[in-house]
């Protein structure tokens, strides 16, 4: 017999829908997952770096492809910044189907159910529940629950069918795995300027085997008409850098959107939004897992006590997360700030002056001393208050800041 009523439905069942069902699970609620492929972890659409906290928090260091040390990143012209510290990982790449598939197990082992080839074509939410019409293996099945999470990425079936807002950016990503690329295995490399990332960077990020994850991410307003997909010729056959992907060979590609900016309402009556549904991608570096794991965490102990009681209306779940998640959107949006003002609004021109200053051996102790990729604002506002060459921006960012 299928179960026709659960505490809570996720649609979803990637990193973030399975951490969230863990969590539930572990407090005893009985949780159903919904994934609309035949497998988890695939499609892959995403770098595949996990931050140590993110780690932390689900102990599967067997999915570590390579740890990595910091990053080489290029000026539009040439500059080279190092940021980091060798053998001191600052953040891991992972085999995203092994790294999936290991955090939907966790939910699993907690109890959790989850249907493959599945998802949501109806819902509607009434006073004490939401009932859901799901589409399982060309089959209609009715069911209830309590509370319904959409951690369904950034094309969200729940977010667009309950009308819970768009994500403030919607970034495009493309990405090619290789083999060939010669580099320090321990370094993630960055490259900037119009004619390859207009607004945002390219990445190159070793991924073990010799193996490399080849990736440009920007926006339709910055790209101006152009695909990321020529942003990548143009990074592999840049004059600087070409001779550094002479030998590369192809053996995959992916391209997806990257939401960030946390959107209107990410609860109404008896839903909610985590992880790119909602629209928690970083700013600076479009990562999306500890965002999404950091969430929901935060608010579980208060949502399982919510759904013990079944109090779920939109005012009592805005209680239970408006100021944890203000406080994230208020960061994300002030991390945006500082991004547009010292990278994406800025001219090939602005940006090598920038790298110029960056580069600076004072500078660079800085970058390390403070810098952390968990905390982009920290360092910005370091880098304005105590770089003289940045102080003429520091105007400039208060006014902005002053509004986000």
């Amino acid at each position: 017999m299928t179960q026709q009523l659960w505490d809570v439905v996720i649609v979803g069942a990637g990193p973030i829908g399975g951490r969230c069902a863990t969590l539930l699970a572990e407090r005893g609620h009985s949780v159903l997952l919904l994934e609309e492929h035949n497998e988890i972890g695939r499609p892959f659409q995403c770098a595949g770096l996990v931050n140590p906290r993110a780690m932390r928090s689900v102990s599967l260091e067997d999915t570590i492809l390579q740890e990595i040390d910091g990053a080489l990143i290029h000026g539009p012209s040439g500059t080279l910044v190092p940021v980091g510290e060798k053998n001191n990982p600052r953040t891991y790449v992972v085999c995203r189907k092994r790294f999936d598939q290991g955090v939907v197990q966790q939910s699993l082992q907690a109890g959790a159910e989850i249907w493959l080839n599945s998802m949501p074509v109806d819902a509607s939410v009434d006073v004490d529940e939401v009932k859901l019409t799901i589409n399982k293996d060309n089959e209609i099945i009715e069911l209830k629950c309590k509370l319904l999470l959409g951690c369904d990425g950034a094309h969200s079936w729940t977010r667009r069918y309950f009308k819970m807002g768009k994500p403030k950016e919607l970034m495009i990503g493309f990405q090619v795995e290789v083999v060939g690329y010669q580099s320090d295995d321990r370094w993630l490399e960055m490259y900037s300027g119009s004619k390859i990332a207009p607004g945002f960077f390219a990445w190159v990020i070793p991924s073990g085997f010799d193996t490399h994850r080849i990736g440009i991410w920007s926006t339709a307003e910055h790209l101006n008409g152009r695909s990321v997909e020529q942003c990548y010729h143009d990074l592999i056959n840049h004059p600087l850098w070409a001779e550094r992907f002479r030998d590369i060979q192809e053996t995959a590609r992916y391209c997806g959107p990257i939401p960030c900016g946390m959107v209107k309402n990410p609860v109404k009556n008896r839903v909610m939004l985590i992880g790119d549904a909602a629209g928690m991608s970083k700013p600076t570096t479009g990562g999306g897992i500890g965002p999404g794991f950091k969430q929901i965490e935060m608010i579980i102990g208060e949502l399982s006590t919510a759904i013990n009681n079944n109090q779920l209306s939109q005012k009592q779940l805005q209680k239970i997360t408006s100021k944890k998640w203000h406080e994230m959107k208020r960061t994300q949006d002030k991390a945006r700030a500082l991004r547009d003002l010292l990278v994406s609004n800025c001219t090939d021109e602005e940006l090598d002056i920038h790298f110029e200053n960056f580069s600076k051996p004072e500078v660079l102790q800085l970058i390390n001393s403070v810098g952390d990729i968990e905390k982009p604002v920290t360092l910005g506002m370091a880098l304005l208050k105590k770089v003289p060459a940045f102080r003429k921006l520091a105007l400039k960012a208060g006014v902005k800041l002053l509004f986000t």
